[in-house]
């Protein structure tokens, strides 16, 4: 008999690690909403116009979309801690950017760099694939899964205290502090995965998505503003289209690719990326809405007049749900797999969207029909990378994670760019000012609620769990080696 693969060393306080992983995770995804407050207050603060301003939540846009896939592939080839470090570095270097100057163009590019750090979300998932027990990796995964919605719930009502009680520059003082403090942390508790996929890192592949993922995100994000049939926005739009074939018989043809679109192909990824852009879309709706809704005038009929901190703590429940249930998640992908935790996740977020339609008139029942969609957003956000590792090989875990987050922040762009079109185009007069009518916010919430259904069917549609891809988290606890070897090895 051959001898017996031992298993794999627990890492030393591993509630600890996976604590300071999930920190970092939540510290990232704050970023993500931490200027949404100030927006308006922006064009004075820094004599700019709201132009300008909203350039402040793009750029984040922008850049967490193309370093994500970039920085995960990295990880695989590189080291995950090593890149997860040079991300918390951007991060810290953006927020000090941000915190000592008042200029709109360096404000524009520190928050930029503050962007590029989401690549830490999915890195963190792949170092816990990497070093934990198998017993341990379904619920510290949901719980670093998790922390991208976490982070979103908390950063508005935190950031919005900021806003009204201290200078503006405190919060991002406040975020280089945390970015510091995650270095040392990570220093101090993570260790460094020995697994590395082999072959050369495709920077050809790293811009051709670039430029392809900006020309479409771009034309998403900027559309309305500029119209969708100016230049700017057609020739953005004309440019993805030629973009984004040639990167993908690019990619196919290249030995190392950035994204192994073969592996990508596959229903198991395919269908787990597009539930992970319509839960993105339908999650993004919630946060986007709700702050605004409660704070439009009591004139409207039905606006509650909220103040800005009130209307951030509106989110906030949901938030602390998410810390609830990523653990549930993670049993109930255990128990029935994370395809059933899916597709409850997705139904319950449809339930709360018909909660929210026929109750928009009273604050409490607002709060809770937006907590049920945050809840069915943690269950979500902890299935989906399990679905992922089950469906590819090891040395894949990061650029194969990382494009699943970079799958929600594209959904979350087109819901932007939704919400502002029909908030802005469903509209009435009063008080001498226009604002968007109850149907508008209705209609918003039935776009979501018809996202998250469509999320149900592609869940459905997934291939049962079968027989698991070579160097995949199943075939590695078929050997009794969980996550310990590389995709060429497993080749």
């Amino acid at each position: 008999m051959p001898p017996a693969i031992p298993a794999p060393a627990e890492p030393s306080r591993p509630r600890f690690f996976v604590g300071v992983l999930a920190f970092c995770g939540v510290v990232v995804a704050v970023m993500q909403t931490l200027v949404v407050p100030l927006l308006p207050h922006v064009p004075a603060l820094t004599g700019s116009t709201p132009a300008a301003a909203s350039w402040l939540v793009t750029v984040t846009l922008l850049t967490g979309a193309v370093f994500t896939p970039v920085l995960g592939r990295a990880g695989d080839m590189y080291g995950k801690r090593r890149v997860l470090l040079v991300s918390l570095g951007v991060l810290t270097a953006g927020s000090v950017m941000c915190a000592v100057s008042s200029h709109i163009g360096v404000l524009i590019a520190g928050r930029g760099l503050q962007g590029a750090a989401l690549a830490v979300i999915p890195l963190g998932i792949s170092i816990m694939r990497d070093e934990l027990p198998p017993a341990k990796v379904l619920p510290s995964v949901a719980l670093m899964s998790s922390t991208l919605g976490i982070g979103a719930a908390i950063g508005l009502p935190v950031a919005a205290l900021v806003v009204e009680h201290f200078d503006w520059h405190t919060m991002f003082w406040a975020s280089a502090v945390l970015g510091v403090l995650d270095i040392a942390l990570v220093l101090a508790c993570v260790p460094e995965s020995p697994l590395r996929s082999r072959g050369r890192f495709d920077a050809v592949g790293a811009l051709g998505l670039s430029a392809a993922l900006v020309a479409v995100l771009l034309a998403i994000t900027q559309g309305a503003d500029w119209g969708w049939t100016s230049p700017p926005t057609l020739a953005l739009l004309g440019a993805a289209v030629v973009l984004w074939p040639l990167w993908g018989a690019y990619e196919l043809r290249t030995r190392s690719p950035l994204v192994d679109l073969r592996v990508s192909a596959r229903p198991a990824v395919l269908l787990t990326n597009v539930a992970a852009l319509l839960i993105g879309f339908a999650f993004y709706a919630n946060s986007l809405v709700t702050a605004q809704m409660v704070q439009e005038p009591r004139s409207t009929g039905y606006g509650l007049g909220a103040s800005i901190v009130v209307s951030g703590l509106c989110l906030l429940p949901g938030g602390l749900a998410m810390v609830a249930l990523s653990p549930v998640s993670a049993k109930i992908s255990a128990a029935y797999g994370p395809k059933t935790a899916l597709a409850i996740a997705a139904a319950i977020m449809v339930v709360g969207y018909v909660v929210r339609f026929f109750t928009s008139h009273s604050l409490p029942l607002i709060i809770a029909g937006a907590t049920v969609v945050a809840s069915g957003t943690a269950i979500a956000y902890s299935a989906l990378p399990a679905l992922v590792m089950r469906a590819v090989p090891v040395g894949e875990t990061g650029a194969a994670n990382g494009l699943n987050t970079l799958m929600r922040s594209v959904g979350q762009a087109c819901c932007s760019a939704v919400v502002a079109a029909v908030l802005a185009n469903v509209t009435f007069r009063v008080g001498g000012q226009t604002a968007p009518t109850l149907h508008a916010y209705l209609l918003v919430f039935l776009i979501a609620a018809g996202a998250a259904l469509a999320a149900l069917l592609a869940t459905l549609c997934l291939p049962g769990p079968g027989t698991p891809v070579s160097g995949s988290v199943g075939a590695d606890r078929a050997a009794g080696a969980p996550g310990r070897t590389t995709a060429e090895e497993s080749a």
